[in-house]
């Protein structure tokens, strides 16, 4: 018997608009109004929590939060206000340019110097360090895919196929138990974690909130489907070799087969998914739309700007010998 687990409750706010946005959500929809959001801090923790918890009104939901505000015309334009300063944030932080083939080769060669969190797990980390890297990756990693998904009613032809098929063994290959999300599941369970839904939204800082918040961004708006493929593709392609360091890491610490199991099902996989996504997906999108190249570049380069700031903020905290959680 399927075990039934009560569905995910909102979070703790962190300013003054992640905290109107959980007043507002526990009341009826239609008759809140949201408070105008000024000038955020396009990375702080306010912004990025109220964003992430309006975005999970697309995806699970809250218990506490009636279904009815997924499109609720003041939510939607409160929430536009957030994603223009985020979004203009990533624009500003990154060179841009419209080069795919050279920014995509850029991802397949690895410094030989590279010292990035993924290597420190390998060789330096103690337990309680990789377990905090797991727990602020499952806010992803619970839904694996499923950002993405947003995507294949925007693309056509080979393109969507060829995206189809890599989204199939994401989501198990037509079985529930093999679904990448519950392989993550298994993994959080084997490290003595709590394996729901949401369940260490708390403890995520923003830094790690917006690498998801972005896929979210991205797969919701028809005009940012380029980005979403250049983000998908720029995680598929560097996934493979840090995976592998992740299964060594948690090796050498002598975790639960579980979870290195998870990792090096997506050595395999994701190898392979780069090559689809590469020459499938991108290549028969970009013939057929030509235009979205500036936009593809966007979601390779905003993906690495992100990850190397939760990385910063990692190695800055773990080194310091402090958590990297809130």
């Amino acid at each position: 018997m399927t075990a039934v687990h009560p569905g995910p409750v909102l979070p703790r706010p962190r300013g003054p608009l992640s905290a109107a946005v959980v007043r507002i959500l526990r009341e009826e929809p239609g008759r809140a109004s949201f408070p105008l959001p000024g000038e955020p801090e396009p990375f702080g923790e306010d912004l990025h929590l109220a964003l992430y918890t309006l975005y999970e009104l697309h995806y699970q939901g809250f218990t506490e939060a009636d279904p009815e505000w997924e499109w609720d015309p003041a939510l939607i334009a409160f929430r536009t206000v957030l994603e223009r300063t985020f979004l203009a944030a990533l624009r500003a932080g990154i060179p841009g340019g419209d080069d795919v083939g050279s920014t995509v080769d850029e991802l397949l060669v690895e410094p030989a110097d590279a010292r990035g969190v993924t290597h420190f797990l390998r060789d330096e980390a103690e337990w309680w360090q990789l377990r905090e890297y797991l727990m602020l990756r499952s806010l992803y990693h619970l839904k694996e895919a499923d950002p993405h998904a947003w995507v294949l009613p925007r693309l056509r032809g080979r393109a969507k196929a060829a995206l189809v098929a890599v989204e199939f063994d994401e989501f198990g290959g037509g079985s529930a138990e093999r679904m990448h999300s519950q392989l993550y599941a298994d993994l959080l369970a084997g490290a003595g974690l709590d394996p729901g839904y949401l369940a260490y939204l708390d403890q995520t800082p923003a830094v790690a909130l917006a690498t998801v918040n972005m896929m979210s961004l991205f797969g919701l708006h028809r005009a940012l489907r380029g980005a979403l493929v250049g983000h998908f593709a720029a995680a598929e392609i560097t996934t493979a070799p840090s995976a592998a360091r992740m299964a060594l890491a948690l090796e050498r610490l002598g975790a639960d087969p579980a979870c290195v199991f998870f990792y090096t099902e997506h050595i395999e996989a994701d190898a392979v998914h780069e090559q689809v996504l590469r020459h499938e997906v991108l290549g028969d999108l970009l013939a057929r739309e030509p235009g979205l190249a500036a936009d593809v570049v966007l979601g390779v380069q905003a993906t690495e700007f992100l990850e190397q700031r939760l990385g910063e903020h990692l190695l800055g905290r773990w080194r310091a010998g402090h958590s990297a959680l809130v």
